[in-house]
């Protein structure tokens, strides 16, 4: 029978660190871990099959860390499969050979071989996440990070009683890196997961899975954190429980003005530390947490299905903690519909940060570099003489940023930078906006093929940056969450339909926008984002949907190096992976 995690009490929390902790140096600790990355065979949907885990876990180990520690992780690959690990939404502040994806700022870990990653936590604090970043193993391949304030620092919100990770993941019968592989092969769009989990458990809502089944035990009026992660690879989640409104107070690590809510929306990448508050006597009732999908993909598929978990109260009237009374009534949430684009965009417009004296929300005011960007769906032609599974017969699926579909190169672009090779590897001519303007959400142009390539945009250090991002019509309106690497950014704007640059900027929130790594660009919309270009380095932007980036649907920036010493980037460790 599969086991849910551990609850820990913060008091826990600092047991485990101080144990973790190997030196204390001047800014905070040194937090070692080895990553043994393997295979394991797991049975999820009463079929079994063998997938690359860390540490046998999946999901895998928890990296606990305080604000300003060094982090220090020793990844083992005994997989036959290549390997790179991101530690998604970590700044990286100079420590650009430590983000982790393949080909962008390393080359990946090869079967028998290892690589330390090594970085400090610089001014972040709350939930973030670690994953494979190559080809499709983040499917199992993936973990929380918990980041604690300095001691003595405390939550600017009521500390909870106890804390619990609740990771959303994607689950397929199949072999993922088939899947992916024969959907390369034909050009078509790849199978959809069977089954979304939580904490890796699918729930009583799929076949043969009441007893892999994610269990919530809470005492009557005590607060509760759940640091929410969605790990799924294809798809955006609603989430809710039964009875209980979630307070939320933190997104992608940085605190915001807390607002209650039923229902939360949270795409691949993201976190979401929420308060659920325990009802105050015992309610003689079990409750469903429930997460689906969504999604305004038309005609694509995806997995429509839900994934439950089970919220338990202890009784105190139980003559023992682990009794349980298989007849008390079970109450469902109502989620939102599986294309509410309007619930959508209520939600993600009242995130705002908390912008106060300890947490200011430093949004560039002045802007150094526009730079507005198309994302989308497109097409390539088929091989000549072969057969696609694409849009129509003759073409295959592809994505591009402003219609380049990135071409991942076979030395690592940061490695190419640092070293003045970039000749042959990248070439440094990204367009700033579309070449050839058109109708974005409208009715789509008749040439939807995009054009190949390996181009950065290149600025310099300490350029202020502003965003647009704008989606596209082409193949259906679609939600695209964004993911940059190395910096957090500002989310200044959003609106749907094209974006006016005459009128659309006079309604930015210049005062306390949400800040974030990972935001929804919208499904017939745009989002407007800000961030100063302060981390040197090769840093990598896409979107996470797997199936999307795959099919193209990504770009790097290059930051170079600044004038002071603090503003250069560090030369790479010697364990370095080798192409």
């Amino acid at each position: 029978m599969a086991t849910s995690y551990l609850l820990l009490p913060c008091s826990v929390l600092v047991a485990v660190l101080a144990l973790l902790s190997s030196v204390d140096v001047a800014e905070g600790a040194i937090r070692e871990y080895q990553f043994d990355v393997q295979m394991t065979n797991v049975t999820r949907l009463c079929s079994s099959k063998s997938i690359v885990t860390v540490n046998g876990q999946f999901p895998g180990p928890t990296v606990f860390a305080t604000e300003g520690d060094l982090v220090v992780v020793r990844i083992v690959n005994h997989v036959p499969y290549n390997m790179s690990i991101h530690w998604h939404g970590v700044r990286q502040l100079r420590s650009g050979w430590a983000d982790g994806p393949a080909y962008i700022t390393q080359c990946p870990i090869q079967s028998g071989q290892s690589y330390v990653y090594k970085f400090t936590i610089t001014g972040q604090r709350g939930t973030l996440w670690w994953h494979a970043h190559i080809s499709w193993l983040r499917a199992t391949v993936y973990g929380p990070i918990v980041i604690l304030p300095k001691p003595g620092v405390p939550f600017p919100f009521p500390a909870p009683y106890k804390e619990v990770p609740v990771i959303f993941g994607e689950w397929w019968k199949a072999d993922t890196e088939a899947v992916i592989s024969q959907a390369l092969q034909t050009g078509g769009g790849p199978n959809v997961s069977d089954a979304f989990t939580i904490n890796g458990l699918p729930g009583p809502l799929y076949n043969c899975s009441a007893k892999d089944t994610f269990k919530l035990k809470v005492k009557p009026g005590k607060t509760y954190m759940l640091r929410i992660i969605n790990a799924a690879l294809n798809d955006e989640l609603f989430f809710s429980i039964a009875g209980h409104p979630l307070t939320i107070v933190d997104v992608d690590a940085v605190y915001i003005k807390p607002i209650t809510v039923d229902t939360l929306l949270i795409t691949p990448g993201q976190t979401t530390n929420v308060l659920l508050t325990a009802k105050p006597a015992y309610p003689a009732a079990t409750y469903y947490m429930l997460a689906a999908p969504y999604s305004t993909a038309r005609p694509g598929t995806f997995d429509n299905t839900t994934v439950a978990g089970v919220l338990e109260y202890d009784d105190p009237a139980s003559p023992s903690p682990a009794a349980f009374n298989k007849n008390l009534p079970v109450f469902k949430p109502t989620l939102p519909q599986v294309n509410d684009t309007s619930f959508v965009a209520n939600y993600t417009a009242k995130l705002r940060s908390l912008a106060t004296p300890e947490y200011p929300a430093n949004v560039p005011l002045e802007v150094d570099r526009h730079f507005f960007f198309t994302v989308g769906l497109g097409t390539h032609p088929c091989a000549v003489n072969g057969t696609c599974q694409g849009p129509t017969n003759d073409t295959r699926f592809a994505a591009s940023v402003n219609n380049v579909s990135f071409v991942l190169p076979t030395t690592a672009l940061l490695q190419a930078h640092f070293t003045g090779r970039s000749n042959g590897v990248y070439s440094p001519n990204f367009p700033v906006a579309p070449l050839v303007p058109f109708n974005y959400t409208g009715t789509p142009p008749n040439n939807t093929n995009v054009s190949n390539g390996t181009k950065l945009v290149v600025i310099p250090y300490g350029t202020s940056v502003e965003l647009v991002m704008q989606g596209t019509s082409i193949l259906g309106i679609e939600s695209h969450p964004l993911h940059l690497h190395g910096f957090n950014f500002f989310v200044v704007g959003q609106g749907f339909g094209n974006f006016d640059p005459a009128k659309d900027p006079a309604k930015y929130n210049l005062v306390d926008p949400v800040e974030r790594n990972t935001v929804g660009v919208p499904a017939g919309g745009w989002v407007a984002i800000r961030f100063r270009a302060d981390n040197p380095g090769v840093w990598f932007m896409h979107c996470h949907l797997e199936v999307h980036v795959s099919w193209g649907l990504k770009m790097a920036w290059v930051v170079l190096d600044g004038d002071r010493p603090n503003e250069k980037l560090l030369p790479p460790p010697s364990d370095l992976p080798k192409c």
